[in-house]
């Protein structure tokens, strides 16, 4: 009996550690407020509604504006190193800290920092799952004064383009000129080329539709309703009924780059499939000339 029980023991020790895998990559809402006061620790809010931060944030966390501290203000590109390691130091970032984001907006724009932390080879980077909205909801502590951290150390490498999608990538893909699986994560409007753009939003693009032979998985499919990723083996499912199952490299789509990052996310660090984010997306693929465009609903020039 003895024998049994601990095998039965081992067992659900194993399960559990295959269960808590994607914990290289998220951090829970409880464990981040119980390793709050560690030094190593290192919090930055990544939100795109202006205000968010200032109003109210997780204690010791820094603010990375998306659209200026993130992105290359001169030309549509991501932050140069230079500018993105003195981001990084000025935030209190060392060599050795763990990087937790988190933003509002589903986390969209914190996924999309992680994206471009990974491009420069930051170490030991997390989401918090579940985002801001999860940690308000459960009530859990905020501030209204933000801490200067003392400077960091980190230094950081060159960026990768391996690991970023271009234009000529996708069309590559489209003419089926290349092995690539394409994922659009927009809605199925969008898709279909019903809609534009999200309701509400400004428009950038003047076709409508999706990249040739690009699958269809919602960001959405990818978490529960509270904002947390579907455990691996459920993501693994979904994403395989679109035929994406990590047999071939992916390329991640949307309309500015940013939802397409929280599924980058999904497929690269919780499943660890091949995958690359197209940050051009439907803004600069929707605008090109010359490229093909499926458009299932009709409305492919202008809107009309």
């Amino acid at each position: 009996m003895k024998i049994i029980k601990s095998l039965l023991i081992a067992g659900s020790l194993l399960l559990g550690s295959a269960h808590a895998a994607p914990s290289d990559f998220l951090v829970s809402t409880d464990w981040l407020e119980k390793n709050i006061n560690n030094p190593k620790l290192r919090l930055i809010e990544v939100s795109v509604n202006p205000g968010v931060f200032e109003r109210a944030h997780i204690p010791g966390a820094v603010n990375f504006s998306w659209h200026t501290d993130l992105v290359d203000t001169v030309r549509r590109d991501i932050a140069s190193q230079q500018n993105f390691e003195k981001l990084l130091r000025n935030a209190g970032v060392n060599s050795d800290s763990t990087i937790v984001l988190y933003g509002d907006t589903n986390n969209w724009f914190a996924a999309w920092g992680a994206w471009v932390f990974d491009i420069y080879g930051v170490k030991d980077v997390k989401l918090l799952d579940g985002g801001r909205k999860k940690w308000e909801t459960e009530n859990r502590p905020l501030a209204s004064v933000t801490k200067v951290p003392a400077a960091g150390n980190i230094k950081i490498s060159a960026a990768n383009p391996a690991l970023r999608a271009r234009l000529s990538d996708v069309v590559a893909s489209a003419e089926k000129k290349s092995n690539v699986a394409l994922v659009d994560i927009r809605s199925a409007d969008e898709y279909s080329g019903k809609v534009f753009a999200p309701a509400g939003v400004q428009e950038l693009a003047i076709r409508a539709g999706h990249i040739p032979g690009a699958a269809n998985v919602p960001w959405g499919q990818a978490v529960a309703a509270d904002g947390t990723f579907k455990s691996v083996d459920e993501l693994k499912k979904i994403y395989a009924a679109a035929g994406i199952d990590g047999s071939k490299p992916v390329i991640t789509y949307c309309r500015i780059g940013e939802r397409s990052s929280h599924t980058w996310f999904a497929l690269k660090k919780l499943l660890g499939y091949d995958v690359r984010n197209y940050d051009g997306s439907w803004t600069e693929y929707g605008n090109a000339v010359g490229v093909p465009v499926t458009n299932l609903a009709g409305t492919v020039w202008g809107g009309k």
